[in-house]
């Protein structure tokens, strides 16, 4: 999480919630710098939650939400959304799934009314069930099946998240898009969609009082139901190391990348404020020590970055990535990194780059505090994925605490190849075509052509 510069134990957003009887979280920020809201509702259901074999169902079922309720004909939401001088759109996650419309604060209640409406009314007409699929399997053939990276980042998470659905894509394999039914759709809707499931959160021109009466209006109607029992599985240890190379005509520059896993804030909230840190004073800027020492000091690397991602109902993951300079190879340049790592496990980091990675930081959300849209996404985003609310207003005072020695043990625990936590990463070469595969390739096409 990053949020912005505040006085010590002022909050991010003074944001103000309510809870329906029926379990519905309602959270409120105002700002009223003009006349408009973004409604956000936010169901406690992914990609993660998925029955094995039917990958890409709660990314399918994203889409069918727009495609008809009992009250309401396919489209005819967004047409709604449209005339109203208004926007919406959605989105998929591993751990969650969003639905928002940004509009005059005026239709605010009608915003709340269709949203509630197609929480527990959806109706898709067999036609565009059948249609809707081949949009999604058109997006999975443009997005990943047409782009060699897109297939190798997919495998290298696989390998990492062995026996465990973050290993699966969001999107879904493409031989189970093209199995399941509307039958198996609908069963993963009526367990999922519930009030007592999901958060709506509304930034902009309104407050908790008069947004409250809205939602016991909307939402307060629906009954609460039995959710389904969440399983977790556990990623097992493992001892022996894995590299995946590829080599690809669209590979115009050597990259190399490298996944860990890592505890989530959800999991350890410490370890995940100083793993932000770290991430900070080793990647944040073009000043900071991997790209100042690589590609500024040394010349090993033309780009080089570490990346921490612990916003995860369950685990998170470290990310290391780079091009070598001319003359590097690619397990140079990973030895090069892995040496920067060992001089914060070996020697730790200074007060001033803690100082610095703290401001910024701490300066960063300011974009999202000022925006309409900001304060709903990075709440939404957070919640969803094991911070409560006061975690994400309390932020710059708990990143601000973080300790020198703290950045010092994660990156010992964390990023030492010679000691991996719980599971040795996983490392991928993606190298350009040489000419000499090239000229074989150019070959094989070319008699190909000839006996067609």
């Amino acid at each position: 999480m990053t949020f912005a510069a505040l006085p010590a134990n002022a909050k991010v957003f003074n944001a103000e919630t309510f809870t329906l009887e029926n379990g519905l979280q309602v959270i409120v920020v105002p700002n009223h710098r003009a006349p408009v809201v973004t409604h956000m509702a936010w169901y406690k259901v992914g990609a993660v939650d998925e029955p094995q074999g039917l990958s890409g169902m709660a990314h399918y079922l994203e889409h069918l939400l727009f495609k008809g309720t009992k009250t309401l004909a396919p489209g005819e939401f967004s047409r709604i959304v449209k005339r109203l001088g208004g926007n919406d759109n959605a989105f998929t996650g591993q751990d969650y799934t969003a639905y928002f419309q940004s509009i005059a604060k005026q239709h605010l209640p009608e915003m709340m009314r269709m949203e509630a409406d197609r929480m527990v009314n959806l109706q898709v007409p067999p036609e565009h069930f059948k249609s809707e699929k081949k949009v999604v399997l058109e997006e999975r053939r443009q997005r990943t099946e047409n782009d060699p990276k897109g297939l190798f980042g997919e495998q290298m998470r696989s390998a990492l998240f062995a026996n465990h659905a973050y290993g699966t894509p969001v999107i879904g394999w493409m031989h189970e898009i093209k199995e399941y039914e509307w039958d198996d759709i609908q069963k993963f809707y009526n367990s999922w969609y519930a009030p007592n499931n999901a958060i709506v959160i509304i930034s902009g021109d309104v407050t908790a009082d008069e947004v409250r009466p809205m939602a016991e209006a909307s939402y307060g109607q629906i009954e609460p139901k039995e959710l389904p029992k969440r399983l977790n599985s556990k990623v097992p240890p493992a001892i022996g190391k894995t590299l995946m190379t590829l080599s690809h005509e669209t590979i115009h520059q050597p990259v190399w990348q490298n996944i860990r896993l890592a505890p989530s804030y959800g999991q350890n909230r410490q370890d995940s404020l100083a793993l932000q840190v770290l991430e900070e004073i080793m990647s944040g800027s073009a000043t900071t020590r991997l790209y100042q020492n690589l590609v500024v000091d040394q010349k090993r690397a033309i780009s080089v970055g570490l990346s921490y991602s612990g916003s995860a109902r369950y685990t998170g993951v470290i990310t290391l990535y780079g091009s070598p300079a001319q003359g590097v190879t690619l397990e140079e340049l990973a030895a090069d990194v892995q040496a920067q790592i060992k001089a914060v496990i070996k020697d730790g980091v200074t007060q001033d780059e803690i100082k610095d990675a703290v401001q910024r930081l701490q300066d960063s959300a300011d974009y999202a505090r000022d925006s309409l849209s900001g304060p709903a996404m990075t709440i939404g985003f957070n919640m969803l994925t094991g911070s409560t609310l006061d975690d994400i207003e309390n932020w710059p005072d708990d990143i601000a605490g973080v300790t020198a020695e703290d950045v010092k043990r994660v990156a010992a625990l964390y990023l030492d190849d010679d000691n991996p936590w719980r599971r040795v990463s996983v490392t991928g070469h993606l190298l350009p075509i040489s000419e000499k595969e090239e000229m074989k390739a150019d070959n094989k096409e070319a008699k190909n052509e000839g006996v067609e």
